[in-house]
């Protein structure tokens, strides 16, 4: 079982933007990491290289964004292309977008468990009664993503897909960082509470691919995706 990240920067800026001493992407790129999730992409524009530098040495793969009349949908299917071109096993994927930067590590493990449990639902954290992100989409959906209208928000597109018959099972993970994002400072957040009881299944064996990597082994970029063209 293989669950990607795709981080999804609307802006450049949004990609860099600051949390915590780390820039937005960077941050969640780790989390993810920690959590399980792999591969982990970045879709975002970086005309200045400034989302390369802050993803250099971690495990991410930079993927530049698709054409923006293809809409948030077409960012989201970008991302699992990218996802499965570098893991080809891939098969689920966890639509992040860049200003959810507080997500717990534990949220990330807990719904790559669930999608063990259940994996032909759409999975959704929620956070008192909230619903948030990332979500996890079973990359056998990629279709029915395909087909959903590319001008539609990103909180519409999963309406539609629950609309167009597609099973959403919505997660009580009790992380705030599900529906709070960048513009609540860290130390602002609601205390994290974890899931109420085991979602269920055994932990992933998260950031295995560390040991590749001595401490003192020299820092890498991440990778660069090859752009799609229109």
């Amino acid at each position: 079982m293989t669950v990607a990240a795709v981080v999804l920067a609307a802006s450049v800026e949004s990609a860099v933007a600051e949390a915590a001493g780390r820039a937005a992407v960077r941050r969640i790129s780790e989390s993810a990491w920690a959590g399980g999730a792999v591969p982990i992409v970045v879709v975002s524009a970086d005309q200045d290289g400034v989302v390369a530098a802050a993803l250099a040495g971690s495990e991410a793969v930079l993927a530049e964004p698709a054409p923006e009349g293809h809409g948030p949908v077409g960012q989201m299917l970008r991302g699992i292309a990218v996802a499965r071109q570098a893991v080809s096993d891939t098969d689920a994927a966890l639509l992040w977008p860049a200003g959810m930067v507080w997500v717990d590590a534990e949220t990330v493990t807990s719904l790559i468990q669930a999608h063990g449990l259940e994996p032909d639902a759409v999975l959704r954290p929620t956070w008192q009664g909230e619903q948030g992100w990332p979500i996890l989409v079973p990359v056998a959906l990629q279709g029915a993503l395909e087909s959903l209208d590319p001008g539609r928000l990103p909180n519409e597109l999963i309406d539609d897909l629950e609309t167009a018959g597609v099973p959403l099972h919505l997660l009580d993970l009790g992380d705030p960082g599900v529906t709070y994002g960048r513009d609540t400072a860290m130390g602002s957040l609601p205390e994290y509470e974890g899931p109420a009881q085991p979602v269920g299944g055994h932990p992933p064996e998260w950031g295995a691919a560390a040991a590749d990597h001595p401490d003192d082994s020299p820092l890498q970029g991440p990778s660069l995706a090859p752009y799609e063209q229109a």
